[in-house]
Protein backbone atom coordinates (compact mmCIF):
# COMPACT_ATOMS: atom_id res chain seq x y z
CA UNK A 1 0.00 0.00 0.00
CA UNK A 2 1.27 3.25 -0.98
CA UNK A 3 0.49 5.01 1.93
CA UNK A 4 1.85 2.75 4.02
CA UNK A 5 5.40 2.97 1.80
CA UNK A 6 5.24 7.18 2.08
CA UNK A 7 4.27 6.72 6.38
CA UNK A 8 7.68 4.21 6.74
CA UNK A 9 9.23 6.75 5.37
CA UNK A 10 8.15 10.19 7.22
CA UNK A 11 8.12 8.43 10.34
CA UNK A 12 11.53 6.71 10.03
CA UNK A 13 12.77 10.62 9.27
CA UNK A 14 11.27 12.16 12.51
CA UNK A 15 12.40 9.03 14.67
CA UNK A 16 16.07 9.68 13.29
CA UNK A 17 15.72 13.80 13.41
CA UNK A 18 14.82 13.12 17.62
CA UNK A 19 17.60 11.23 17.53
CA UNK A 20 20.21 13.43 16.43
CA UNK A 21 18.90 16.03 18.27
CA UNK A 22 19.43 14.32 21.47
CA UNK A 23 23.06 13.98 20.27
CA UNK A 24 23.61 10.73 19.12
CA UNK A 25 25.88 10.87 16.21
CA UNK A 26 27.33 7.21 15.72
CA UNK A 27 25.37 5.74 12.83
CA UNK A 28 25.62 1.69 14.36
CA UNK A 29 24.15 3.30 17.57
CA UNK A 30 21.89 5.44 15.49
CA UNK A 31 20.17 2.27 14.00
CA UNK A 32 20.20 0.47 16.91
CA UNK A 33 18.10 3.04 19.16
CA UNK A 34 16.06 3.65 16.03
CA UNK A 35 14.52 0.14 15.95
CA UNK A 36 13.30 0.77 19.37
CA UNK A 37 10.65 3.39 17.47
CA UNK A 38 10.45 1.73 14.33
CA UNK A 39 10.64 -1.80 14.45
CA UNK A 40 7.18 -3.79 13.25
CA UNK A 41 6.96 -4.57 16.75
CA UNK A 42 6.97 -1.05 18.33
CA UNK A 43 4.47 -0.17 15.52
CA UNK A 44 2.05 -2.42 16.56
CA UNK A 45 2.52 -1.49 20.26
CA UNK A 46 1.61 1.96 19.27
CA UNK A 47 -0.99 1.91 17.37
CA UNK A 48 -2.18 -0.86 19.51
CA UNK A 49 -2.41 2.05 22.67
CA UNK A 50 -3.62 4.65 19.94
CA UNK A 51 -6.54 2.35 19.42
CA UNK A 52 -7.28 1.59 23.16
CA UNK A 53 -6.80 5.31 24.03
CA UNK A 54 -8.87 6.39 21.70
CA UNK A 55 -6.26 8.64 20.11
CA UNK A 56 -7.24 8.32 16.49
CA UNK A 57 -9.83 10.04 14.94
CA UNK A 58 -12.39 7.76 13.05
CA UNK A 59 -10.88 8.51 9.49
CA UNK A 60 -7.55 7.78 10.86
CA UNK A 61 -8.62 4.65 11.97
CA UNK A 62 -10.15 3.65 9.24
CA UNK A 63 -6.99 4.40 7.03
CA UNK A 64 -5.49 2.24 9.86
CA UNK A 65 -7.88 -0.44 9.13
CA UNK A 66 -7.48 -0.55 5.34
CA UNK A 67 -3.91 -0.67 5.95
CA UNK A 68 -4.02 -3.75 8.46
CA UNK A 69 -6.13 -5.47 6.33
CA UNK A 70 -4.32 -4.92 2.79
CA UNK A 71 -2.74 -7.50 0.95
CA UNK A 72 1.33 -6.93 1.37
CA UNK A 73 3.14 -7.99 -1.65
CA UNK A 74 5.93 -8.14 0.87
CA UNK A 75 6.33 -10.68 3.37
CA UNK A 76 6.96 -10.32 7.28
CA UNK A 77 10.35 -10.04 8.29
CA UNK A 78 11.53 -11.19 11.61
CA UNK A 79 8.02 -10.92 13.16
CA UNK A 80 4.75 -12.64 12.73
CA UNK A 81 2.21 -11.42 10.20
CA UNK A 82 -0.18 -9.80 12.26
CA UNK A 83 2.34 -7.44 13.52
CA UNK A 84 3.44 -6.81 10.29
CA UNK A 85 -0.29 -5.86 8.87
CA UNK A 86 -0.80 -4.03 12.24
CA UNK A 87 2.73 -1.67 11.44
CA UNK A 88 1.69 -1.32 7.96
CA UNK A 89 -1.81 0.08 9.71
CA UNK A 90 0.15 2.38 11.57
CA UNK A 91 2.64 3.23 8.40
CA UNK A 92 -0.76 4.26 6.54
CA UNK A 93 -2.17 6.06 8.89
CA UNK A 94 1.45 8.11 9.15
CA UNK A 95 1.55 7.80 4.97
CA UNK A 96 -2.09 9.65 4.73
CA UNK A 97 -1.62 12.29 7.08
CA UNK A 98 1.44 13.57 5.57
CA UNK A 99 -0.11 13.11 2.31
CA UNK A 100 -3.24 14.93 2.84
CA UNK A 101 -0.30 17.64 4.38
CA UNK A 102 -1.99 17.57 8.26
CA UNK A 103 1.40 17.73 9.16
CA UNK A 104 0.82 19.38 13.01
CA UNK A 105 -1.28 15.83 13.15
CA UNK A 106 1.79 13.68 12.18
CA UNK A 107 3.86 15.87 14.67
CA UNK A 108 1.75 15.21 17.40
CA UNK A 109 0.89 11.44 17.24
CA UNK A 110 4.86 11.16 16.73
CA UNK A 111 5.48 13.05 19.44
CA UNK A 112 3.25 10.54 21.68
CA UNK A 113 4.42 7.76 20.09
CA UNK A 114 8.33 9.24 21.15
CA UNK A 115 6.98 9.54 24.29
CA UNK A 116 5.70 5.94 24.94
CA UNK A 117 8.41 4.42 23.35
CA UNK A 118 10.43 6.46 26.06
CA UNK A 119 8.12 5.64 28.98
CA UNK A 120 8.39 1.92 27.91
CA UNK A 121 12.07 2.02 27.93
CA UNK A 122 12.67 3.98 31.24
CA UNK A 123 10.11 0.96 32.87
CA UNK A 124 12.93 -1.97 31.47
CA UNK A 125 15.89 0.05 31.98
CA UNK A 126 17.02 -0.47 28.47
CA UNK A 127 18.56 3.02 27.61
CA UNK A 128 20.20 2.15 24.80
Amino acid sequence: MALAYVGDAVYETYIRQHLVAQGQTRPSQLHRLATHYVSAKAQAMLIEKMVEQQILTEEEEGFYRRGRNSKSQTSAKNTDIKTYRMSTGFESVIGYLHLTDQEERVASLVKWCIQQVEEKKEGTGDDE
